[in-house]
């Protein structure tokens, strides 16, 4: 979008007002023209941000000028202001503050430089009456302190009448320059620093001025060579702009720790080669959302001592709590208990939106158990597989993660026999931006309420849906609630199609705006669909664009604003009754989006899924390249084809430390990883009494844009992988994110289930599973295991899982009993024995409830998929 440019001092009027050395009694030298500017963007010609406002309306460039209302009758000056975080002091430096301003009709104003969160030390005080002509004002004063991460706030409240204020060509130079960043990458051979899968893809990349192929070898942990070979030159690569080289040594399979790569007289960081490489990066990632939590006291024997508080957010002073939560003025007369939930990112605010795609993530985590192979029937997520409070009460512990979260966006949903009821409230957060670092329970910010919208509703309505189909098994009581939110809100969202989050609705917490939704009613109608099998949704699906078109994006297939993917990869995998011709449209769309994907990797010299181009690395980076890769996991669970696990098995190796910087982007994985992502809760790097993010947690990544203060002026020019530091105050390139967390949750997963990561064996089983009978609340089944391999089947278990609300009543022939939604059916003594070609049959009766219960499509014998008739 085109800005307009600064306009010229000229057209300014002439009135300047000079202070030197106001508050502090001493004169001050002139500070040089040329000293270093610490203010970004001072004379917005490139739009608003860094800049942000509380207690104002919206910001917005009017003919070069930052322009805000302010509100008449707040009590204080520091009420409302206009800020700038990210400001360089150095101790004892002299300063020359100067800017453009008015006002109509006229106030006070008071520009202060201090200490961004509690107790905001003042470091100099500039004051200013501001009238409808436009005024210069300039003073120059030392600061006391050292402060790298200063804020600039015009304090801008406390008049009787409403203010139209304009600010200009903001100017703060002295001190002294931020030294040139130069980020210590380490070795040139860049690994994975976790390690690799015996029988997966070992690639490794090495930063060199070479441009000849280069001898490398594998050395073990006593410094044996156990492979050798040469690299294969790859030249510039856009991303980082680095001369590199690959290496391959995916034909060395032996397990074992402390392996390293030699190349070009440089040796990477150690790794493993293992099959359980993953296992705990599994837990460790979905551990992320209960420290997340709000409204309950976070039980540090549960996961780290440090990481113990009290509930956040309940009420308790001085937190204003979630318990009986107003609206923004003029929104709604009523007050909602919004309690629970996970705090969003590194803020306290919680978000219908973001939260709705991160609780169907852990879902959906939870749903590939039944649906794919190697998920071995989904014992590792299980009940007592995670740290949480609830485990032990018979639900799966992933379950229990994702229910805290939902019912949270069940209470965020407009009551009966209020307007709108049905829709849902986009947020909840504080009515303004609060410091670094802060504990959820020192919050002491009002809480509002804001408006409706389309989009949080459909997000509602999709994930409730998606709830009712998986709780069914374990709480039915619960599961009907989220269908009849499910039901309740699309409905409003239909009659309400066009109900949009304000853009500019930012203050305090993000706006999370999105004005298409198309792609939500699609997702929304797939959920109910999968979830009911009424032919109303599927009549609603069929008939979106989303439903043929290209939805898999190259930058990202699916993101909390982009979520008509998501609705594709549920209709490719959830058993369902799509005619055969449509699903397997939809199947082949999955695998042709993997293809794509895997060209991309292919061409990437670091092995991503994503291209190299600036615009690839944007705001949460990581999580879209996650998600390209469970569109890649997701192609191999419904081919088998190794091609596609392998492909999400290498661009792995990117996050854990195989990237221009060298560094693993998860906390507590890998040799150098990111420990320092932007959080309140989190706040080690400025407050040593808090904790780091907990092991597991992911950093955004690499951001082109350079989103914030900190990063503008640091990074400035950076090739697009190289825009990333691992430091508190980069909020765009190192935040964490519940819709990040919940990515890495789904991937890790999916790498832990591949084990070893053997070649794909051929079926050696096929199972015919036919309902030969219904009636109102039951059917007749009839399956028939027939031996299809070469060697006869001596005693077998066969397992699969219900994705509705059927429940097994009767069988025969075979001992069949049923934990949850699963399934297995054991041979009675004189049917154990299957031999080649052979085949065995038993029946079943089953209970089947309101919700669709299509067929399964994978049944497994002794552990190993068959052939589904």
């Amino acid at each position: 979008m085109t800005r307009r440019r600064r306009r010229h001092l000229a057209v300014l009027a002439a009135t300047t007002l000079v202070l030197t050395g106001v508050g502090t009694g001493v004169a001050h030298a002139e500070v040089p023209p040329d000293a270093p500017e610490q203010i970004s963007n001072g004379d917005f010609s490139e739009g608003v941000a860094p800049w942000f406002s509380y207690g104002t309306g919206p910001l917005d460039v009017v003919d070069g000028q930052l322009c805000v209302t302010v509100p008449a009758g707040l009590v204080n000056p520091w009420d409302a202001g206009i800020g700038h975080d990210g400001v360089r002091l150095n101790a004892g430096a002299e300063y020359k503050l100067s800017f453009d301003i008015s006002a109509t009709p006229g106030l006070s104003v008071n520009a202060v430089l201090q200490l961004g969160s509690a107790p905001y030390t003042s470091y100099a005080s500039v004051p200013a009456v501001a009238n409808p002509t436009t005024k210069r004002v300039e003073q120059t004063f030392t600061v006391p302190d050292d402060n790298p991460n200063a804020q600039l706030i015009f304090q801008v409240g406390g008049a009787a009448a409403e203010q139209r204020l304009c600010l200009d060509n903001v100017s703060l130079r002295g001190g002294e320059a931020a030294p040139p960043y130069v980020p210590d990458t380490g070795p040139r051979v860049r690994v994975n620093q976790v390690g690799y899968l015996p029988g997966g893809p070992k690639n490794a990349t090495v930063v060199t001025e070479s441009t000849e192929a280069l001898p490398w070898q594998l050395k073990s942990a006593a410094g044996t060579v156990v492979a050798s070979g040469q690299s294969t030159p790859r030249g510039i690569d856009a991303a980082s702009g680095q001369n590199v080289q690959t290496v391959d040594f995916s034909s060395f399979r032996t397990p074992g720790t402390g392996y390293t790569l030699v190349a070009d007289g440089e040796t990477s960081h150690p790794f493993d080669i293992s099959g359980d490489l993953y296992d705990r990066l599994r837990a460790d990632a979905m551990q992320f959302f209960y420290a997340q939590r709000s409204g309950i006291a976070i039980d540090g024997d549960l996961i780290g001592e440090e990481y113990a508080r009290p509930a956040g957010h309940l009420g308790v002073a001085p937190n204003q709590g979630d318990t009986q939560v107003p609206c923004q003025p003029g929104v709604c007369d009523y007050t909602l208990d919004v309690r629970g939930g996970w705090y969003d990112a590194g803020d306290h605010g919680k978000y219908v939106v973001n939260g709705g795609i991160a609780a169907y993530q852990l879902l959906s985590a939870f749903e590939r158990t039944k649906t794919a192979e190697t998920a071995a029937g989904g014992a590792a997520l299980g009940d007592s597989t995670l740290r949480v409070p609830e485990r032990g009460n018979a639900v799966p512990d992933v379950l229990d993660e994702a229910r805290w979260e939902i019912e949270f966006l069940l209470r965020m949903q407009v009551p009966v026999g209020k307007p709108l009821a049905g829709m849902v409230h986009h947020k909840i957060h504080d009515k303004a931006w609060t410091g670094l670092p802060l504990a959820p329970q020192d919050d002491a910010q009002p809480r509002e309420l804001h408006p409706p919208s389309t989009a949080a509703t459909l997000n509602l309505a999709a994930v409730a849906a998606q709830c009712q189909r998986l709780f069914a098994p374990y709480d039915a009581t619960f599961a009907a609630r989220c269908g009849t939110a499910a039901t309740s809100a699309y409905a409003a969202a239909k009659a309400h199609p066009a109900v949009y989050a304000d853009p500019a609705d930012g203050i305090g917490g993000g706006a999370y705006e999105d004005n298409n939704v198309t792609d939500e009613f699609y997702w929304a109608a797939v959920e109910l669909y999968l979830t009911t099998g009424k032919k109303a949704y599927l009549d609603d699906l069929t008939a979106s664009p989303h439903h043929t078109g290209d939805v898999f994006a190259t930058g990202g297939a699916f993101s909390w604003q982009s979520v008509a993917a998501v609705g594709r990869l549920d209709l490719a995998t959830v058993p369902n009754g799509l005619p055969a011709a449509d699903k397997a449209r939809v199947r082949a769309s999955v695998t042709a989006a993997a293809d794509n994907y895997l060209t991309t990797l292919h061409a990437q010299a670091y092995g991503l899924p994503v291209p190299g181009e600036a615009a690839s690395y944007v705001w949460g980076s990581n999580s879209n390249i996650i998600n390209n890769m469970v569109v890649l996991a997701t192609a191999f669970d419904l081919t088998r084809e190794a091609k596609y696990r392998d492909g999400a098995v290498q661009a792995s190796d990117y996050l854990l430390g195989r990237n221009a910087l060298n560094m693993s982007f998860v906390t507590g994985w890998g040799e150098q990883n990111a420990r320092n992502q932007h959080s309140r809760i989190f706040g080690n790097q400025l407050n040593p009494a808090m904790p780091n993010p907990p092991v597991g947690s992911l950093a955004g990544g690499p951001n082109a844009a350079l989103q914030d203060p900190f990063v503008a002026q640091l990074l400035k020019g950076c090739a697009p992988m190289f825009c990333y530091v691992d430091d508190i105050n980069s909020y765009s390139t190192n935040e964490v994110a519940i819709n990040w967390n919940s990515a890495l949750a789904w991937l890790a997963s999916f790498l832990a289930d591949q084990g070893e990561a053997k070649a794909v064996a051929p079926r050696t089983c096929a199972v015919s599973y036919q309902v030969h009978g219904t009636w109102p609340d039951g059917s007749n089944t009839q399956v028939v295991l027939r031996n299809t391999g070469d060697t006869a089947i001596d005693g077998w278990t066969l397992r699969y899982a219900y994705t509705g609300d059927q429940k097994v009543t009767q069988a025969w022939s075979a001992k069949v009993t049923q934990s949850g939604a699963t399934v297995t059916a054991k041979n009675e003594s004189y049917n154990a024995k299957i031999a080649p070609g052979a085949s065995i049959t038993f029946g079943l009766l089953a209970r089947t409830g309101t919700l669709a219960n299509p067929e399964p499509d994978l049944i497994t014998v002794n552990g190993v998929a068959c052939t589904v008739s």
